[in-house]
Order: structure tokens, then C-alpha cells, then sequence
């Protein structure tokens, strides 16, 4: 499952987040979303869990959770027209048909911008 977290603190890393979810099971990937230009964390993420019931345990255990004093917003990741996804980093993926420039500008979080 594709776990969206956001409201993360910009000083945590990759192996802090997969620590804290590997507490309920197995993590496949954790990627934290950075500006493409400055490099700077952009304080929210996506991690894969294998096992759609450790992931539910993990959503519901850590979403609100605080993080060096920040509460962290933890959700199932959904895909660019709002579908829950299982694929990987959804936020990757671009929209099919004639509406790219729109969607593009409305949310522009795309494989290119990282």
C-alpha cells in the first residue's frame, strides 16, 4: 500500500521514517519529496508497505503522531483524479488525456519536478 505522510519535520530523514513504520511491518520504499531546484525537503513523503494490514495499523497508529513537535499526517495515497492507488509513489504518475496542462497547474507535483 502507498502511504502519503505530510507535515513531516524538515531534519527527519528517510531512515527515521522507515524506522517508525518498520514498528508495524514491513516498509519497501520511503521516499521524502524534495524541491528539485534548492534540495530542500518539502516536508512530506510516500512509503510502500507490502501488507495492506500492517499499513492500516501503521496509518491509523501514526497519523496525529508528533514528530519533534510536530503532528504528522498520515493517509492512504490516492491517485492524481482522487482513486485510492496501490502504485508505486502514485504522485508520480501523470494524467492521461487532453486535460495534462490543466492538471499540470492545478497540481504539479510530477516525476519531472523531482
Amino acid at each position: 500500500m502507498n502511504i502519503f505522510i505530510a507535515s513531516l519535520p524538515f531534519q527527519l530523514e528517510e531512515a527515521d521514517i522507515r524506522r517508525a513504520f518498520e514498528n508495524y511491518g514491513e516498509v519497501s520504499s520511503v521516499k521524502l519529496i524534495t524541491d528539485r531546484e534548492t534540495g530542500k525537503r518539502k516536508g512530506f513523503g510516500f512509503v510502500i508497505m507490502p501488507n495492506d494490514d500492517e499499513a492500516f495499523r501503521a496509518i491509523k497508529s501514526l497519523n496525529g503522531k508528533e514528530l519533534l513537535q510536530r503532528k504528522i499526517s498520515v493517509t492512504k495515497a490516492e491517485d492524481r483524479n482522487g482513486n485510492n492507488s496501490n502504485d508505486r509513489f502514485s504522485a508520480n504518475k501523470k494524467p492521461s488525456g487532453n486535460n495534462y496542462n490543466q492538471d499540470r497547474n492545478r497540481n504539479r507535483f510530477y516525476r519531472d519536478d523531482y
